[in-house]
């Protein structure tokens, strides 16, 4: 006799078996970790836009309240897939899993707490199409109270201008304003614009773009994967495009992890990736020399991000 597993590993495969024979253009995948209240809006409006042709979530660890959400949207429709079972993987290994699950030409990757606006799939899914490829295109990722959210148009991140970043210095000082490295209070451009980097709480490439470069880093947990990735695409020839016609509200910071963890896994992606990206012994040595700082400066963010957290959060 079959045991539960099998027949519900059974009835997923063929669920997708009948998904991939379907016309699927535009693939939304989203990684949920204890997101909190904004999932269930989020996932809401993801099903709302009539350009969602299917929608993946992948379930890293939700509480039961999260979980009832989640199931109750796979009810009612029947775009949604859920890929649960496999514990909190990271966001990289887990949005790589819900790539490989999808069936679009273009694959959507959307924060649990962000919110699509009218417009936004439309013309993410026209700018991946623009070149040179791989092509990745990203958001214009607001605050909800409507401006530009910090990291959605991003500078060349290098050790010194992150540290100075994370410590506010390029920020606060003159003579560094030379080494700031985000640009959402710069006028907004009339049309995409091409970028190092970009936000990875919402953006697009086409599958065979994201294939290209074997999608995320799988060694990065929470964090800096979205550098890591815009840094390959550019270094194989392709271009990162921030996109003002698409937009999502990010609420940002509603996890109930705590900020000490989330900002720690922060600080070692990002020596990971200044290490991974050294082309030479000297800049191996400078991104060693400053991990402590580095490392340092996010768990000192994290002060800041807990006095902000509502009293009732974990």
């Amino acid at each position: 006799m079959n045991s539960p597993a099998r027949a519900l590993s059974t009835q997923l495969s063929e669920e997708l078996s009948l998904r991939s024979k379907r016309k699927v253009d535009i693939s939304l995948v989203m990684v949920v970790y204890r997101t909190g209240p904004a999932l269930k809006e989020s996932i809401q409006r993801v099903l709302a836009d009539p350009l969602t042709d299917e929608f993946v979530i992948v379930d890293n660890g939700s509480t039961s309240e999260e979980m009832q959400w989640i199931d109750a949207a796979a009810a009612r429709d029947d775009r949604v897939t859920v890929l649960r079972g496999q514990d909190n993987v990271g966001f990289a290994r887990g949005a790589n899993m819900g790539a490989r699950a999808s069936h679009g030409r273009v694959v959507v990757f959307i924060n649990p707490d962000a919110f699509l606006q009218d417009g936004c799939l439309a013309s993410l899914a026209a700018g991946v199409a623009i070149g040179p490829w791989p092509c990745l295109v990203g958001a214009r990722v607001l605050n909800p109270d409507g401006t530009e959210q910090r990291g959605a148009r991003r500078g060349e991140v290098t050790p010194v201008t992150t540290l100075f970043s994370l410590l506010r210095l390029s920020h606060h000082m003159a003579a560094l304003r030379r080494f700031e490295i985000h640009h959402e209070t710069d006028p907004t451009p009339d049309g995409r614009l091409r970028v190092p980097t970009i936000s990875g709480a919402g953006f697009a490439m086409t599958r065979v773009d994201f294939d290209r470069i074997d999608g995320f880093d799988e060694g990065y947990f929470l964090h800096v994967e979205d550098i890591d990735l815009c840094w390959r695409v550019r270094r194989m020839g392709g271009a990162v495009w921030f996109d003002p016609g698409a937009t999502v509200i990010h609420l940002g910071s509603t996890s109930r992890t705590h900020p000490v963890k989330v900002e720690f896994w922060k600080g070692v992606g990002l020596v990971r990736y200044f290490r991974k990206r050294a082309d030479n012994p000297g800049r191996f040595l400078l991104a060693n020399l400053l991990a402590p700082a580095i490392i340092g400066a996010s768990l000192f963010r994290a002060i800041f991000l807990i006095r902000r957290r509502p009293a009732s959060a974990d």
